[in-house]
């Protein structure tokens, strides 16, 4: 009797565990789309006379819903971003010309259901840089291929984004890589091809080795090896052919024309495109040119309160 009594407590004290764990469990609440999705957009520079837009091609979107926790844009030129959560956003538009997209918001709610609402926008641009263009591709028809400039001083480069006290912050003050860094090593044999249509009309990229290095503060935010290589398990979208905008640049360092040797342009890789060089795949792909000539690429990256420089060639260094 002593044992039956046993083996009952034993079974209602179990019942009673695995009934207080269901309980536990943490409740969602009901899983709803987000509703009365809507977007307004204003062209920055409308007037009277410029119907479209200044030429600048910057366009300030803001999205409402009921029920949204983030917003994620396609702005139908290759481009896309995540917004959260106010669903306000500022986007360029590069392609030369009076051009029409097909812009569309994605409200992300509870459970990740989403709703989306497009709407079409009309906007001018009159940013061009063809040098820029053939220099990178090698004119139209043509690819070229380029490297990290890994044998020379300042191939990366660390500076603040934002002035300075002394009023300084367009160069890499903070850190400047010698030749053939240590820790750089494993990125050093990336290779990136820029492709120019044969009309002209469009630019493509391609990173022909899955290399993304992830410098220190990002690495350690997101969780991996700092200061190392990796692959598309931590950045899967360096994989596959991009397409490429230019878009006048806008940074701190171009604007404040302290120093006059930044071109004013910025390369903008489609999809989370970058070159190796990985802080995120909102920030990685957008390279404002320093400089740029037939076989050398000078660029900045911003990240946060931090720039960083990045210096590329067309001479292959493990040559």
């Amino acid at each position: 009797m002593k044992n039956i009594k046993f083996k009952l407590g034993v079974f209602l004290t179990l019942v009673l565990l695995f009934s207080s764990c269901q309980d536990d469990e943490g409740v969602v609440g009901d899983i709803v789309a987000p509703s009365n999705v809507s977007m307004s957009a204003t062209i920055v520079g409308v007037d009277a006379n410029n119907p479209n837009g200044d030429g600048s091609g910057l366009v300030n979107f803001t999205a409402t819903a009921d029920g949204a926790i983030t917003y994620r844009y396609d702005f139908g030129d290759d481009s896309k971003v995540v917004s959260a959560p106010t669903g306000n956003v500022t986007h360029q538009f590069s392609l030369t010309g009076l051009n029409t997209y097909t812009v569309t918001v994605m409200a992300s709610g509870i459970g990740g259901i989403t709703t989306t609402y497009s709407m079409n926008i009309d906007v001018f641009s009159s940013f061009e840089d063809e040098e820029a263009k053939q220099f990178l591709t090698g004119g139209p028809g043509s690819s070229k291929t380029w490297y990290w400039a890994a044998d020379k001083l300042g191939n990366i480069g660390l500076g603040p984004n934002d002035v300075q006290s002394d009023g300084t912050h367009t160069w890499p003050y903070w850190f400047n890589a010698g030749p053939w860094w240590g820790d750089k090593l494993c990125m050093y044999n990336a290779e990136f091809v820029f492709t120019q249509s044969a009309d002209g009309k469009t630019i493509t990229f391609e990173q022909l080795k899955e290399i993304a290095y992830t410098p220190g503060g990002y690495a350690d935010a997101i969780g991996v090896a700092a200061n190392d290589c990796h692959g598309t398990e931590v950045a899967p979208t360096l994989v596959g052919v991009k397409t490429v905008t230019f878009t006048p640049s806008n940074s701190n360092a171009t604007k404040d024309g302290v120093d006059p040797e930044y071109r004013g342009t910025t390369i903008n890789i489609s999809d989370g495109g970058f070159m190796c060089w990985y802080v995120g795949e909102e920030l990685s792909g957008k390279l404002e040119i320093i400089t740029i000539t037939e076989s050398t690429l000078y660029v900045r990256i911003e990240e946060g309160a931090n720039a960083w420089y990045c210096m590329y060639q067309t001479d292959n260094p493990n040559d």
